[in-house]
């Protein structure tokens, strides 16, 4: 294992536990599909630069 795998695990939980709030938050109504999207989009750049890190 090297010293960046724990960070990138990090990032993927943190990821996936946003993506979770984001898909809840559009389940609930309280969001339309375009701004789901726009969440899932900015978690997926934040995953993209840890992994760039």
């Amino acid at each position: 294992m090297t010293d960046d795998e724990p960070g990138l695990a990090d990032a993927v939980d943190r990821f996936l536990d946003e993506a979770d709030a984001a898909f809840d938050q559009y389940d609930q109504g309280y969001a339309d599909a375009d701004a789901t999207v726009a969440v899932l989009r900015s978690h997926a750049d934040d995953l993209r630069d840890a992994l760039e890190e």
